[in-house]
């Protein structure tokens, strides 16, 4: 739980350095932008199973980084910070590839394992073109996820967003 308190404390204030580095006069930006969304979630490793996620980007203004948190709940529930770098392959559409970790709210086996680990989540934005939704896709990896084994954890989710 301290591991926990810590790493909260940490993102803080690495928001808030974030936010303060990049405030400048803001301007319009191509396409889209921040976003929270909800859709299904498919754990394939393990305990393979189906689940639901909710998701939260916010996009950094003039940089090409988000911060991006999912919330993944199955049989258990696992929360997904990362930090994103995300490139832009037309008006509409970003791909992105991201780093953080898996925390996980007990010793239930969430989507992406049971216990705290590096992920790496590669993934994509399209915005419905003349409307504030966002349709998401991404996969989220995530490496010595298994308290008895050690093992590699997979899960692949996708959903619509609404931009904010």
């Amino acid at each position: 739980m301290k591991k926990i308190q810590h790493w909260f404390g940490l993102m803080s204030v690495v928001t808030a350095l974030g936010l303060a580095v990049n405030s400048q006069p803001a301007q319009a930006q191509v396409a889209y932008g921040s976003y929270v969304g909800i859709g299904p979630t498919v754990g394939f490793t393990e305990d393979s199973q189906l689940g639901g996620v909710l998701a939260f980007r916010y996009k950094l203004l003039e940089t090409p980084i988000s911060f991006r948190t999912q919330a993944l709940i199955g049989k258990g529930t696992a929360i997904v910070p990362t930090v994103s770098y995300d490139i832009p392959l037309n008006w509409q559409t970003d791909a992105y590839l991201g780093a953080g970790l898996v925390i996980n709210s007990s010793d239930a086996v969430s989507p992406v394992g049971n216990k705290i680990s590096f992920a790496l989540q590669p993934g994509i934005d399209y915005v419905v073109p003349n409307s504030n939704t966002v349709i998401f896709g991404n996969a989220i990896i995530a490496f010595d996820a298994y308290r008895n084994s050690g093992s590699t954890a997979l899960s692949l989710q996708g959903g619509v967003g609404l931009r904010f």
